[in-house]
C-alpha cells in the first residue's frame, strides 16, 4: 500500500496508470448527445 503498489491510488499515480481506482479524466471525451428526430438540410 505505497508508491510501489499497483492497486492502490497512490502506486498508479507515482507509476502513471490507470484503472478502476484511478480513472482518466473525461474531460475532452465527452460526446454531444446526438438527436435522431432532427431535420438535416431540409430533407425531412
Amino acid at each position: 500500500m505505497g508508491k510501489g503498489d499497483r492497486k492502490s491510488k497512490k502506486g498508479k499515480i507515482s507509476i502513471g496508470s490507470f484503472g478502476k481506482l484511478r480513472p482518466r479524466r473525461n474531460k475532452f471525451r465527452v460526446k454531444p448527445k446526438v438527436v435522431k428526430n432532427e431535420v438535416v438540410n431540409g430533407n425531412g
